[in-house]
């Protein structure tokens, strides 16, 4: 007789099962094989006790919010399934006496559910792909960052010689003080180069300040010069209503000389 807790729910419609997802977390430094063996192992419960895999992901490595099991990081399985609440049961039961596991958690998405209408995404090739679990980018970024310090130069975060700079007719063969006296002799040319030019700017701008001073020069001597001229026609005009003025005086004293 079955126990009470393999009995199906009376909630439930006949033939019909629910449908859970379940996850659990494996310590960070599980291997790919025991990953497979605890997949393997909940596998065995589901099919066994008459359920349906739909889908099954190992979305890796990642940072746990707080500490479990005095571990900061986790590999992460899930699963989506159709079973009985028995299954689930026998499940986590299992799960408990894995010391790999850390933490698991099951949910229940939907109730009288078809089997035979649910397609089901977790083939061989998907049972393989989940008991490999990707690299960790920051544990291979801060591996990085260890080897560029303990390293002396070389290999693969080094200096590999590859793309020094030699100059030309240098002979590399003779030495690092050739090298080193090349580079600095090219540098000199380069900053020779460069003060000439800067001189050759400077020429250019006295020259254009000079253009602009004589311009103004002439501007200046034509205002005089117009200015002058200007004079010399108020005193002409002067000149001649003085004499104006005279002959006047001198014609009214004729007349009344001869009154």
């Amino acid at each position: 007789m079955p126990e009470a807790h393999e009995l199906p729910s009376l909630a439930d419609a006949p033939g019909t099962k629910r449908e859970y997802e379940t996850i659990y977390i494996l310590r960070p430094g599980t291997s790919n094989e025991s990953v497979a063996d605890v997949n393997t192992r909940v596998r065995g419960i589901i099919d066994t006790m008459g359920g349906k895999v739909l889908k099954i992901d190992n979305w890796g490595k990642r940072r746990l919010a707080y500490e479990i099991a005095k571990e900061r990081k986790g590999i992460y399985l899930y699963w989506q399934y159709l079973s009985e609440q028995a299954v689930v049961s026998e499940v986590e039961r299992n799960l408990r006496m894995l010391d790999t596991v850390i933490r698991y958690m099951t949910v229940k998405l939907d109730t009288d559910v078809q089997a035979a209408e649910r397609l089901s995404e977790a083939d061989e090739d998907a049972f393989e792909r989940a008991a490999n679990t990707a690299a960790d980018e920051e544990d291979l970024y801060l591996r990085g960052a260890e080897g560029e310090e303990d390293g002396e130069g070389d290999g693969e975060f080094g200096d590999d010689d590859d793309n020094d700079y030699v100059a030309e007719g240098v002979n590399v063969d003779a030495g690092g003080g050739d090298e080193v006296a090349a580079v600095s002799g090219a540098e000199a040319a380069g900053e020779g180069d460069a003060a000439a030019q800067a001189g050759e700017e400077a020429a250019g701008a006295e020259a254009a300040v000079g253009a602009e001073a004589a311009a103004g020069a002439e501007a200046t001597g034509a205002e005089a010069a117009g200015d002058a001229e200007a004079t010399d026609a108020e005193e002409a005009g002067d000149e001649a209503g003085d004499a104006e003025a005279a002959g006047g005086d001198s014609a009214d004293t004729d007349e009344k000389d001869k009154a």
